[in-house]
């Protein structure tokens, strides 16, 4: 049974189909010692390298999905290497063997909350397509008068320089003065859209965190910075949303949670120094 090139690439875990799609069409990849073009189909005997590395063919059903929720902070910047050196998300992610972990979506430098990272390229590919239309929340602080009429526009819909966008709900959770908190619901991920929504009504999104996608809430618990691996079943429930299968295992079991790396670190410090008071304290008593 031959597959499209770029279902491979992803399900491979090189990238989104997207990028994969890109990445065949840069001439980039080659099948059997020739240059791929974008709709090749391959078999599993073929010979695929990109950037000259052979990539291994995957069954479709050999690869356990797995999807991590990172809590991302301010200042992290949504690619894989930044030339001026900046942090990036996947600068605390965990390592795969062979593998590698695929961003769902964006956040822009000072947008911070919920990131999904997933290793199943075509999984990534169909969250961010808009045709599923998953929802994302964010918590907005708008600084600027914020009036009804206003509201009422942004979600009949507003004129975008890339076209229509609209929020499908907005609910007001507090704020003072000219500082207001707002929850916003949308069913895209284009380019800054919830702050380019609230500039169509001349006021200016100060602070922006995404704190649910679909179902699933940003973990209050998990500090920034932070990562865990999701559970079988909201896995699925991701997988369900996107019309593929289930999943039937998890790694999760075999993979210890690490939520902070520095608070790890400080409580090791702490352990540390219990134990070097304790030996203290026996040594004096002896004495």
């Amino acid at each position: 049974m031959s597959e499209k090139l770029q279902k491979v690439l992803a399900r491979a875990g090189k990238g989104s189909r997207r990028e994969m799609e890109a990445v065949i069409e840069a001439g980039r990849v080659s099948v059997n010692g020739k240059v791929a073009s974008l709709g090749d189909r391959v078999e599993e005997t073929c010979v695929i390298r990109l950037d000259g590395h052979i990539v291994k063919i995957e069954k479709e059903e050999a690869r356990i999905c797995r999807v991590l929720m990172y809590h991302k902070p301010e200042g992290e910047l949504c690619t894989r290497r930044d030339p001026e050196g900046r942090r990036t998300v996947f600068d605390r992610l965990p390592r795969l063997d062979g593998d590698r972990w695929v961003a769902i979506g964006r956040l822009d430098i000072n947008t911070s909350g919920l990131l999904l990272f997933t290793n199943d390229g075509e999984l990534a590919n169909r969250l961010m397509h808009p045709r599923f239309e998953i929802e994302r929340e964010y918590s907005a602080r708008v600084f600027g008068e914020v009036t009804n009429e206003m509201l009422r526009d942004l979600t009949r819909g507003v004129e975008l320089e890339d076209g229509p966008a609209k929020f499908l709900k907005i609910k007001p959770v507090g704020g003072e003065g000219l500082n207001s908190w707002f929850n916003v619901t949308l069913t895209e991920g284009r380019n800054r859209e919830v702050r380019r929504l609230w500039q169509s009504q001349g006021v200016e999104v100060s602070r922006l965190i995404r704190i649910r996608y679909g179902l699933l809430e940003l973990d209050k618990r998990l500090p920034q910075g932070g990562w865990t691996e999701l559970k079988l079943e909201d896995v699925n429930y991701l997988r369900k949303a996107v019309s593929l299968s289930a999943e039937t295992e998890t790694k999760l079991s075999a993979m210890p949670e690490r939520r902070n790396e520095k608070r790890a670190q400080v409580n090791r410090i702490r352990k540390a120094v219990r134990k070097h008071n304790q030996r203290l304290q026996q040594s004096k008593r002896r004495g």
